[in-house]
């Protein structure tokens, strides 16, 4: 079956969900539907169709060059010409200016269509940001235009092979040259993009370290390095100092090529300051984040995508007889897998609905950033998780033609496998989550949601029934289990220790709030919400108790995990 894009489900999810009740949807309705329908057309259309070349032929590197796979070029190019690049970019840039919401609705679909070229936009939309938040103005005359029409692409290069997650450790080099010159000299691993042929120019924005830097991630400045230099008018030059020495060889997303980058080779790739020096990372980390909310929202878009291939597949496959079928009937009838679709149907509902809750934040500006800072670690790491789970179990409904790859539901596994891994992994999310987020303000902010999120469901109370009980309940053991964290008698072991669990709790608490709200806003057509909503209490709230009570636990040693990762 070919992806269809979810287009009800993404505009109730925008207009009821994302947004507290009572406010408005990020655009009118009509425009918002136009909006993406046409976005979902495209995407179907024009993107879906190399998904599968994507994963059979992947990206090619001979003689320093990568060669993106069959199509690619062309599909790239109309996502140019179609001004989807710039759906949620400034419009002082050449940008639609349009919320960041819609952006993020055009580009759930995008990815859910393929994965692997999806990548591209994101990171190029990232370094925008920084560059618009960071460079001086003439930078940002000179490469925002390009970057945010998608004309030019974008890099992070932040990993070397001896400073992965620890950034403290890089040592890739910038020697001041005058004029607001810098020599760039180093080696980057894992880059996404980091030379391809779909652009005119890639612009990398790299972390080096000046000669008089301090050490650590005090010591770490930031830098455009283009790959090829820009004249005043805009117009392309030479080539920079930089190459790519290779490329990875990957489970998944295989027509996005991961890049090892060299500056230097001939003297110094020449690169300009972005923001102050020594104080890189803090700028890295605009593009960052937005990274990591695009990251959650890939596993939003692959548990999409292997929902309906799953669905698809267990009614048009027929054995054993269930209720109500002559002869054999529809996997899909069987209790068991009607179940387990249900279950993939209710996660990835729930994850979307906190991506897009963390998209409404930011479109509310300074009054949202409290709440988008909160739930950035949660969309990314919760969703990315649901991605996984929900790839898998779709391999689960495909029986033993999910294990092959005829029926493509293994390259969905694949590929979302690296999305807890990449853009800081899900346990430095977690960490992120528990030491730095939730305490801000006296935990003020996560007070805020909780308190939000009851008045969800009671106002569902009356849809959901019973059921409404256990999402109750979930938020009542996310409370407990942050009052515990937020104690200053909870050592710093003991929450590192629990810190991917109470994130885990986190988002089944939220998401089942989130259901709520929907199911309370359900009209006729989206009578599903409602059940869903139940479903999603049964089968999935019901487990943060237990979570709660692993948090909550005082019994743990942690000399045993280390003892037993031969460490103790």
């Amino acid at each position: 079956m070919t992806y269809r894009p979810p287009i009800d489900e993404i505009l109730f999810t925008l207009a009821q969900v994302a947004v507290p009740p009572g406010s408005p949807p990020p655009l009118p309705a009509d425009e918002l539907s136009a909006i993406l329908e046409e976005a979902g057309r495209f995407c179907a259309e024009r993107i879906a169709p190399l998904d599968r070349t994507s994963d059979l032929i992947g990206a090619r590197w001979e003689d320093g060059r990568v060669t993106t796979p069959p199509g690619f070029r062309e599909a790239y190019a109309d996502w140019i010409a179609g001004g989807w690049n710039a759906v949620a970019q400034p419009e002082a840039y050449g940008g639609s200016g349009l919320p960041m919401s819609v952006g993020t609705a055009a580009m759930e679909m995008f990815t859910s269509s393929c994965m692997a070229l999806s990548t591209l936009p994101v990171l190029s939309q990232g370094a925008a940001d920084a560059i618009e938040a960071h460079a001086s103005d003439a930078l940002k005359a000179l490469y925002l235009p390009r970057l945010v029409s998608g004309e030019w692409t974008g890099t992070m290069n932040l990993t070397e092979p001896q400073a992965g997650s620890d950034l403290g450790l890089l040592r890739t080099r910038a020697e001041p040259l005058g004029e607001g010159r810098y020599r760039i000299t180093g080696s980057k691993i894992f880059i996404t993009f980091g030379a391809h042929d779909l652009a005119a120019n890639i612009i990398h924005l790299v972390l080096a370290r000046l000669p008089d830097a301090p050490a650590g991630v005090k010591g770490i400045s930031l830098f455009l390095v283009p790959e090829r230099f820009v004249a005043a008018d805009g117009t392309l030059g030479a080539e920079n100092d930089l190459r790519c020495a290779g490329i990875e060889h990957k489970l998944g997303i295989r027509g996005s090529p991961t890049c090892t980058m060299v500056f230097g080779d001939g003297g110094g790739a020449i690169g300009w300051l972005v923001g102050e020096e020594n104080k890189g990372l803090a700028c890295m980390f605009t593009m960052m984040n937005k990274a990591r909310l695009a990251t959650g929202l890939q596993g939003v878009a692959i548990a999409e995508k292997a929902t309906q291939k799953a669905a698809a597949y267990a009614l048009d496959r027929r054995q054993g007889r269930a209720a109500g079928f002559d002869g054999a009937a529809p996997i899909a009838a069987h209790p068991d897998l009607a179940k387990t679709l249900a279950r993939m149907k209710a996660l990835t509902t729930a994850a979307r609905a906190i991506a897009y809750a963390a998209a409404a934040a930011i479109d509310g500006g300074d009054a949202g950033d409290a709440r988008a800072s909160l739930l950035t670690p949660v969309v990314k790491a919760f969703c990315t998780d649901i991605g996984c789970e929900v790839a898998s179990l779709g391999i689960q409904v495909h029986g033993g033609m999910g294990f092959v790859e005829e029926t493509g539901a293994a390259q969905l596994l694949r590929d979302i496998r690296i999305a807890p891994i990449y853009e800081g992994t899900n346990a430095i999310q977690a960490i992120d989550l528990v030491m730095r987020k939730i305490p801000r303000e006296g935990g003020t902010e996560v007070a805020r949601l909780i308190a939000e999120s009851r008045a969800d469901v009671a106002r569902a109370e009356n849809r959901v029934g019973p059921s409404a009980a256990i999402l109750a309940e979930a938020l009542t053991a996310l409370e407990a289990a942050t009052a515990h964290l937020l104690s200053p008698t909870t050592g710093e072991a003991a929450k590192l220790l629990v810190a991917q669990t109470y994130l885990r709790l986190f988002g089944l608490a939220l998401g089942g709030a989130l259901l709520s709200r929907g199911a309370a806003a359900a009209g006729t057509r989206e009578a599903d919400w409602i059940r869903l909503a139940r479903i999603y209490a049964e089968d999935i709230a019901a487990e943060a108790e237990g979570l709660a009570g692993q948090v909550l636990s005082t019994r743990r040693d942690p000399a045993d995990y280390r003892a037993l990762a031969g460490v103790g």
